[in-house]
């Protein structure tokens, strides 16, 4: 940042009072300018034993394959915002249940949250973000061509734990990743 968004002037990096962080502090007009980690939100949408997955037409990991999940806008909820990245990937109408997983990237500065969800019905297409969309059984997915880690690990405990016929909820946080993802 080198601007106040609010009166234009120049902004410096530095400690404010009462505070323990560097952020950008506007040299003309004091305003602080905080930045916040960035929501990633999406679902794990079920049909009958399989979920559905969308391979990716853009960067990051463009052709790898993903739940349905984005950026979390202004004005809406977590659970809002689940159901219209599922749609705009996938053009899928789900169901939510509850929250099954969030991971900490703290190195990226996101949190990604993903909800158990149904799907209402087998009317899916490919959405602009998406080259393709299509149901897998937990034997067909395809594990090495997984775009983001929170992605496997929420698929391997909801596999693990569907057998068992119930759900907890999973926390963590990811280090930066090794060479293999």
């Amino acid at each position: 940042m080198k601007f106040c968004s609010l009166c234009g002037a120049g902004v410096e990096l530095r400690i404010p009072g009462d505070d323990s962080r560097p952020r950008h502090v506007c040299t003309q007009c004091g305003t602080i300018h905080y930045e916040n980690p960035k929501l990633v939100i999406g679902s794990i949408p079920v049909w009958e034993d399989k979920i559905l997955l969308c391979k990716r037409a853009i960067e990051p990991r463009h052709g790898l394959w993903t739940l349905p999940g984005g950026f979390m806008e202004n004005g809406e909820s977590a659970g809002q915002a689940a159901i219209r990245e599922t749609f705009e990937e996938a053009h899928a109408r789900v169901e939510l249940d509850d929250l099954y997983s969030m991971y900490s990237l703290p190195h990226i500065n996101q949190v990604h949250l993903f909800f158990r969800a149904r799907l209402l019905n087998l009317d899916f297409a490919p959405g602009i973000e998406s080259l393709e969309v299509r149901l897998f059984s937990e034997a067909e997915i395809p594990w090495e061509e997984l775009a983001f880690r929170p992605v496997r690990f929420s698929l391997k405990h909801f596999f693990a734990e569907r057998t068992q016929g119930r759900f907890s909820l999973h926390v963590g946080e990811l280090s930066p990743p090794s060479l293999a993802i």
